[in-house]
């Protein structure tokens, strides 16, 4: 037996926001934003795309959005690659479902509150282990709570690195599927006691899948692959070049000018070669010495 990736967004979507999804939705949320305790006793999945109902607005596009106890509604957004102004885009999801939330002419005390739970393939927060945070507005100095109308909750799943056998209750369950469900071909023993996380489980069989769906998969986590790829070349791009002037100028210094030929000749090297040149640079009393380098490298 093999799952889907929970961590796609058309994974997560079938996993949570299927039909047959509602109890799944229903334990997954009470154990994430109320410490498992069976806080919601019950919830409506609405459409997650929120198309903009004031000029000028931009487009929300969420994975799950719910409607829970309280009238409060939910939205929920898996991230596998950390975006630029990301955090950014949370507020203002967060910010443009509360917002758009009244008709024209109704007054503030129709607003309900809104929870934004994000869950990222990536660490967002440097200063803390905890992999389960959450933010609400309060008070700098005495830390005074401000009204519970947006709260942000964040699920950083790096920060997860619990084996089967250690984990301890629903909130580890969860997020030990989220993250984990690719590498499993079996359902744990472990979650026989949990029929929610059974039933995503089923819902996440690859044989429970049609021929489309299977497609629309395989798609989705190779557009991801190809994302993952495209930024970790970008980066060793940006350390090559970085290097490479680094060098240069620590040439220029020992030896003087260097002339475009040996540049050239320098910006073909790879990372490792590179890290060789540094090493060496100190050996180097004139740039015939780093010439005859570059030649022994080439031959």
């Amino acid at each position: 037996m093999t799952f889907i990736n929970p961590k796609t967004d058309f994974g997560f979507k079938k996993i949570f926001a299927s039909p047959q999804s509602k109890e799944v939705l229903i334990s997954f949320l009470n154990a994430m934003l109320y410490n498992a305790q069976p806080t919601i006793q019950d919830l409506e999945i609405i459409d997650p795309y929120a198309a903009p109902t004031i000029s000028g607005l931009k487009d929300t596009y969420l994975d799950v959005k719910a409607k829970i106890t309280g009238n409060k509604t939910v939205i929920i957004e898996m991230q596998v690659i950390n975006v630029e102004a990301f955090t950014k885009r949370v507020i203002y999801n967060a910010a443009k479902t509360y917002a758009t939330q009244l008709k024209p002419r109704e007054g503030y005390s129709k607003l309900n509150p809104v929870i934004a739970l994000t869950i990222t393939d990536f660490v967002l927060f440097e200063n803390t282990e905890k992999f389960l945070t959450h933010f609400v507005f309060k008070e700098v100095e005495e830390n005074i709570e401000y009204y519970r109308e947006i709260e942000l909750f964040f699920v950083e799943l790096p920060k997860f690195n619990k084996e089967l056998e250690q984990v301890e209750n629903l909130i580890q369950s969860w997020v030990y599927f989220i993250k984990n469900a690719t590498k499993l071909d079996e359902i744990p023993e472990k979650f026989a006691s949990i029929p929610e996380i059974n039933t995503a489980f089923s819902i996440a069989s690859k044989t429970n899948l049609s021929v489309d769906e299977l497609a629309e998969l395989e798609k989705r986590e190779m557009f991801f692959e190809d994302q993952r790829g495209a930024i970790t070349k970008s980066r060793k791009e940006g350390i090559i070049e970085g290097q490479i002037a680094l060098i240069l100028r620590q040439i220029a210094r020992r030896t003087g000018e260097v002339s475009p030929e040996i540049q050239t000749r320098i910006q073909q090297l790879s990372l490792e070669q590179l890290d060789d040149l540094g090493e060496n640079l100190l050996d180097f009393s004139s740039q015939e010495d780093l010439i005859a380098w570059l030649e022994s490298v080439s031959g």
